[in-house]
């Protein structure tokens, strides 16, 4: 660790978090001790965390105490695990129509999130400082698994404008003490790719932070340029968001010369899991109590793939509580081999999005056809299959609200990306069909990257 990584990561970054009000010293100081403990010490304090959210949402949130008092359910009834399978699942409607009663009222401080995602299903909800205090210590927490810190250079290719639009001097400031720099992964047209690598080259980062696909398009499009890219010491490559095929994962790591360690997690759900160096994915499990279900909402067993329901134990603020993810997955009850009891996530089976090819040839992350849909408040759920260069067609589940003026919104926004010539198609549907596997696909491009 060089002396002004020592810096940042003992002074600087701590100073940043305690003038925000947030205890992640602290906190990540605590899992680093809490991630070597046994499974049952673990579910200890996993019960303890629990009643006493259970306390607090019956107490201060009008939401919860209504369902309990539905369900006779009183806080002292939580009084193991598995007594969490009594309270309802969570669902992006449920908190779309009771947003207002979700929030505590003990009046947090609470930031306004929203989040299209993979999903389709266009979601608003707040985040309080616990919950963002807890995340971030244990993103900080995985990050040291490599042998990296807060202060290192890194490098993240990122598309949500919620980074993108807050380049703000305070945050330009922040960001070059902490030595982080972000770039877009919208536009992959070629001219964009080879700045990136230029910068990539020129930072010489110590890590990489992105989505799988902008990565490993980038590694790709530095060896067709016959660029080398793993003279530039960088230890690892963290991606997130989508789910990493092997392709993606091989090219990232010979082009880069370095590992890849995959993470899980949302906005909304949290961070969720993260792979160890040892190649295991362990969930956050002093945070994050993860259940899978099946069709019918019942708990599957180890191996058994399911959909990743998750109560996340720092949400008392607005809660997160049997939270339906959409994802699919498979626990693990293995130990891993580098010793942390922190349990395991076998397989991530969900989240995927392609990119999409605009008429001049630009390459650009399917997100940035999500957000144009996500903040319309009409649309329930969505699918953009790209047909050709020329066509894209747009399936929608809409409201009964849903208007003309929101079809020229889409169609507007669709052309600004992709082209004015582009034909933009608008089917609405009853019901997005799922694929033959059971996964669902919410960007389709019909359209090879060469």
């Amino acid at each position: 660790m060089s002396l002004y990584t020592k810096l940042v990561s003992k002074f600087l970054f701590p100073l940043h978090e305690q003038l925000k009000g947030h205890d992640t010293v602290a906190i990540r100081k605590e899992m680093e001790q809490s991630q070597w403990w046994d499974r049952e010490q673990i579910n200890n304090f996993q019960l303890a965390r629990l009643k006493k959210l259970m306390t607090h949402v019956y107490q201060h949130v009008p939401y919860y105490r209504n369902v309990m008092d539905e369900r006779q359910l009183k806080p002292t009834d939580i009084s193991t695990l598995e007594d969490l399978q009594r309270l309802p699942f969570l669902t992006k409607p449920l908190i779309k129509q009771h947003t207002d009663e979700l929030k505590s009222d003990t009046h947090p401080q609470l930031q306004r999130f929203n989040t299209g995602g993979s999903t389709g299903e266009p979601l608003i909800f707040y985040i309080g400082k616990e919950r963002v205090t807890h995340d971030v210590a244990a993103k900080w927490r995985a990050t040291r698994w490599w042998g990296v810190d807060i202060g290192d250079p890194e490098i993240v290719v990122w598309g949500s404008p919620v980074e993108l639009g807050a380049q703000d001097r305070v945050r330009e400031l922040r960001d070059k003490l902490l030595r982080t720099e972000l770039i877009p992964a919208f536009e992959m047209s070629d001219d964009n790719l080879s700045r990136f690598v230029e910068r990539i080259r020129q930072t010489r980062p110590t890590m990489l932070f992105g989505y799988p696909s902008s990565l490993s398009l980038i590694a790709r499009h530095a060896r067709k340029q016959g660029i080398a890219m793993d003279d530039l010491g960088i230890k690892v490559a963290f991606v997130t968001s989508e789910r990493l095929y092997d392709e993606q994962k091989n090219d990232i790591e010979s082009i880069f010369g370095c590992p890849t360690a995959n993470g899980y997690g949302g906005r909304d759900a949290g961070f969720i899991a993260h792979q160890c160096p040892s190649g295991s994915m362990h969930i956050t499990a002093e945070d994050i109590i993860v259940e899978l279900i099946d069709s019918n909402g019942d708990v599957v067993p180890h191996g058994v793939p399911g959909e990743v329901v998750i109560t996340h134990l720092a949400t008392g603020e607005f809660p997160f509580i049997r939270y339906r993810t959409g994802d699919v997955a498979v626990l693990d009850d293995a130990i891993c081999e580098c010793g942390r009891g922190l349990p395991l996530l076998k397989e991530i089976q969900g989240r995927t999005t392609d990119f999409i090819v605009a008429q001049n040839g630009t390459v650009m992350h399917g997100l940035a056809l999500i957000y144009i849909l996500r903040d319309i408040p009409t649309i329930q759920e969505f699918q953009i299959v790209q047909e050709s260069l020329d066509q894209i067609t747009i399936k929608l589940v809409v409201s009964d609200e849903y208007k003309e003026t929101d079809t020229q919104k889409i169609v507007e926004g669709f052309q600004a990306r992709l082209g004015e010539k582009v034909e933009v198609s608008i089917k609405k549907v009853d019901k997005i069909v799922a694929e033959k596997s059971g996964k669902f696909r919410y960007v389709k491009s019909n359209l090879k990257l060469t």
